[in-house]
């Protein structure tokens, strides 16, 4: 067998903390270089500028080394002046992983009879921590300015795709449920491409209150107008989709929905971030009838 040994050096391209290693210098034209890694993925270069690329490498440089089962939520800014840092969430509604610690998986159900307490407890055993409601707001509002998110195909035309809501079913489904209903649409799309499944719909889930909370993530003071979790909504409530007058979500222990008192063991799952780059989210589970990102 006759070979051929050839030295290679392969080029590293980094974006502050993040990089793609183990790229080749490929082709270039018109002061362009196009570098690739060996699956093929590549990045094309203006210098020391990204002109394009594949998007698995191009989310790493923005983003980081995912953990699995996750997607980054980008820097968000939202209506009233607050920046959310950018995050990564988890893709699915977490279910029950055993020992305790939450999983996130297509295939699990959501883990549902769970308190506040104990959602919160079973992210943190499984090193991931509860989405805050800063964090929520900021995939809802991202959400809402996104075109494919909406019925018409435009920002603001018909109304943002709901979740499964209508009763065609009887109990939390995975994530791999496919609703027979077209109106029933699971995912919602944010400005990176990052794809969330029942952030609207499917069953109620905990968010760690930061607005109005205390240390422990539970409502300590009133929810006022001028609120980031009331003044975020692009909408009034009730339109287009957004809240139901304020009963989009649960909050802490101060459950805002219309059928869980505080501390009710209703179907509240958890929904898990990984704690690899900066805040990370976890239990929570959209409204079974909104965007419900601003709880009006």
């Amino acid at each position: 067998m006759n070979i051929e040994l050839t030295q290679e050096h392969s080029f590293t391209v980094r974006a502050g903390a993040n990089a793609v290693r183990g790229l080749f210098h490929v082709d270039k034209w018109e002061g362009l270089d196009k570098y690739a890694d060996v699956h093929g993925k590549s990045l094309i270069l203006n210098g020391d500028a990204v002109v394009t690329g594949s998007p698995d490498l191009l989310s790493l440089l923005r983003n980081g080394s995912i953990a699995p089962g996750f997607v980054p939520v980008p820097e968000t800014k939202l209506p009233g002046g607050i920046v959310v840092p950018a995050f990564q969430v988890a893709q699915y509604v977490s279910s029950d992983g055993g020992d305790g610690k939450v999983e996130i998986s297509a295939t699990g159900k959501p883990w549902t009879k769970i308190n506040f307490k104990a959602a919160k407890q079973a992210c943190a055993n499984a090193g991931y921590s509860m989405i805050t409601e800063t964090q929520w707001l900021a995939i809802a509002y991202n959400a809402s300015q996104q075109a494919e998110n909406w019925t018409e195909g435009r920002v603001g035309h018909g109304t943002m795709f709901q979740g499964i809501r209508n009763g065609n079913v009887s109990s939390a489904q995975p994530g791999d449920f496919q609703p027979k209903d077209s109106e029933e649409r699971r995912w919602l799309v944010l400005s990176n491409g990052s794809r969330i499944c029942d952030f609207n719909g499917n069953v109620f889930q905990w968010v760690f209150d930061d607005v109005q909370g205390d240390e422990q993530g539970l409502i300590a003071k009133t929810i006022t107008l001028e609120s980031p979790s009331q003044s975020t909504a692009p909408y009034p409530s009730e339109k287009k989709a957004w809240g139901i007058a304020q009963i989009a979500r649960v909050i802490g222990l101060a459950v805002r929905s219309s059928g869980a008192a505080a501390g009710a063991r209703t179907t509240v799952p958890a929904r898990s971030v990984s704690t690899t780059t900066g805040p990370t989210s976890t239990t929570t589970a959209s409204a079974s009838a909104a965007p419900s990102s601003s709880g009006l």
